[in-house]
């Protein structure tokens, strides 16, 4: 039997796995309304006694946690020795993007009745829809340059706006924290979680930075005349 690819693995079945994993929230939803409105009979997709906040609950979490796994695809790649995890990260991005789009959607039609007016006054008076929106516009120009044509166009410009991940990540768990009135203890999971992701980050972006300081010392000290040092004389 012939050896199978990687390449061709993660392409045409890795990827459309993780794709339709990443709509089985879109799927439950489906199911739930169908089975409120009787088109059929989904009682295990039940959407409890508050359709419209479990909807919009669902799609922000889950907006929140495909947000963190993305975040999670360079550590993972990394630590585990995977490299073939980066081909979903542009995936997840996207996904997280499109579940935290719905969920302020679904928040201005079903609970704002698409009044632009309550929305504003809804903004200035609680504030973690204030960062939740703020998060979302830092990601829209993300999801709009996540092509590999908008990657060479930009060029060193698309890697310094695509670090507004970083903030939106701590709006979008800010928000979550305080949108929950009682029990903290799952926002803080999400904390915490997004804590250890970035202290990575910070840890290999100064172990690169001290890597580099080492080597450029090791090349001046084989090249003092590059270095613009004085060169001792030989002692005869």
């Amino acid at each position: 039997m012939p050896k199978l690819d990687p390449r061709h693995a993660t392409r045409w079945i890795a990827k459309p796995l993780v794709f339709l994993l990443c709509l089985m929230p879109v799927g439950w939803l489906l199911a739930g309304l169908a089975d409120l409105t009787g088109i059929a009979q989904w009682p295990s997709a039940s959407l409890g006694a508050n359709p419209v906040e479990r909807i919009q609950d669902t799609l922000g979490i889950w907006g929140l946690r495909l947000l963190l796994v993305t975040l999670a695809v360079t550590p993972l790649r990394d630590l585990g020795g995977w490299p073939r995890l980066i081909a979903f990260r542009r995936m997840l991005g996207l996904f997280a993007f499109f579940y935290i789009s719905m969920h302020f959607l679904w928040y201005l039609l079903a609970d704002q009745g698409l009044d632009w007016r309550l929305w504003v006054e809804d903004i200035a008076k609680r504030p973690f829809i204030t960062v939740g929106f703020t998060a979302l516009v830092m990601l829209a120009p993300l999801a709009l340059t996540s092509t590999k044509r908008a990657m060479r166009r930009m060029g060193r410009r698309w890697q310094r706006l695509h670090r507004l991940i970083y903030p939106a990540a701590i709006l979008g768990c800010t928000h979550f924290y305080w949108q929950v009135k009682a029990d903290v203890r799952e926002p803080l999971v999400y904390i915490l979680v997004l804590a250890a992701l970035l202290g990575w980050r910070l840890y290999r972006s100064r172990q690169r930075a001290g890597g580099g300081r080492a080597e450029k010392d090791a090349r001046q000290d084989q090249d003092p005349a590059r270095a613009r040092l004085p060169v001792e004389p030989l002692t005869e």
